[in-house]
């Protein structure tokens, strides 16, 4: 786990992420340089939060939000609702401990043990206790 790359504001796990090694993160200070990131000239969550001047989707009301990322697909909206409810500190150290107890972020491309989910409260309720 790389904690200092903490939450990214759409609320997905940075800190977890294997997909791409040169990623300094979403959160970055500024975040003027955008050569390491495929994604930031197009990312709808990236670009409300950062006109809403606000640290992440968290700091809003990501269960009712269908933009970018959250449209189709429930794991990050889960993540941020998460961060909403209880703080990214505890989220990072949630999964910090569920890396510990074997549970992998992305298994197989992006894909991986927090990805087997319809309900995002069923989700929130692994990311907390581990258990399926």
């Amino acid at each position: 786990m790389k904690r200092e790359l903490g939450i990214a504001r759409c609320g997905l796990a940075c800190c977890l992420c294997s997909e791409n090694a040169e990623c300094k993160g979403c959160r970055r200070d500024g975040f003027l340089d955008l050569s390491w990131c495929k994604d930031a000239q197009w990312c709808e969550n990236r670009k409300c939060v950062l006109e809403k001047n606000i640290s992440g989707c968290y700091e809003c009301f990501p269960q009712d939000c269908r933009k970018g990322l959250y449209a189709e697909k429930i794991k990050a909206r889960a993540f941020a609702e998460f961060a909403r409810r209880y703080g990214t500190e505890e989220l990072l150290d949630c999964l910090a401990r569920n890396e510990k107890a074997g549970i992998v972020y992305h298994r197989t491309g992006i894909m991986g043990d927090y990805d087997d989910f319809d309900d995002p409260e069923a989700w929130i309720r692994f990311i907390r206790t581990g258990e399926r």
